[in-house]
């Protein structure tokens, strides 16, 4: 696989349209991270960090999608990814993205760990564009 992140996103973008409760995907640090930031933004209802099976390389993260009780609409209405494996996206911290004028978020990976975009404002660093969420 040469996007986990990616993928990560598809997973989320595909249970979304399906409707799905929960979804399962692969483990890793910056998937773990980025879904610390989904559910802390209130964009997920909750998560699991389930450990490796005997013989299995990596983990799994179980996630309970967020959908509105009387319209059954999610609580995420897009996932898109930014920077690609065949084009980064760096930003400074004066040029931060804004995305739908602040209701949604975009994550960064910066020198301090992922986080969001208004994180990073107060922390006063740019960096790495993963994806924008609204």
């Amino acid at each position: 696989m040469t996007d986990p992140i990616a993928d990560y996103l598809t997973r989320l973008r595909n249970a979304i349209m399906a409707n799905h409760r929960i979804v399962e995907v692969s483990s890793s640090k910056t998937k773990k991270e980025l879904t610390k930031i989904l559910f802390d933004k209130g964009y997920i209802l909750s998560y699991k960090f389930e450990e490796p099976a005997e013989g299995k390389p990596q983990g799994t993260i179980k996630i309970a999608l967020k959908y509105h009780p009387a319209t059954k609409t999610s609580a995420i209405l897009s996932l898109e990814r930014v920077s690609k494996p065949g084009l980064r996206k760096y930003v400074d911290v004066s040029n931060l993205p804004r995305v739908i004028n602040g209701l949604g978020i975009a994550i960064l990976s910066t020198s301090k760990g992922i986080m969001s975009d208004k994180e990073a404002r107060k922390e006063h660093v740019g960096g790495e564009v993963l994806c924008y969420v609204y």
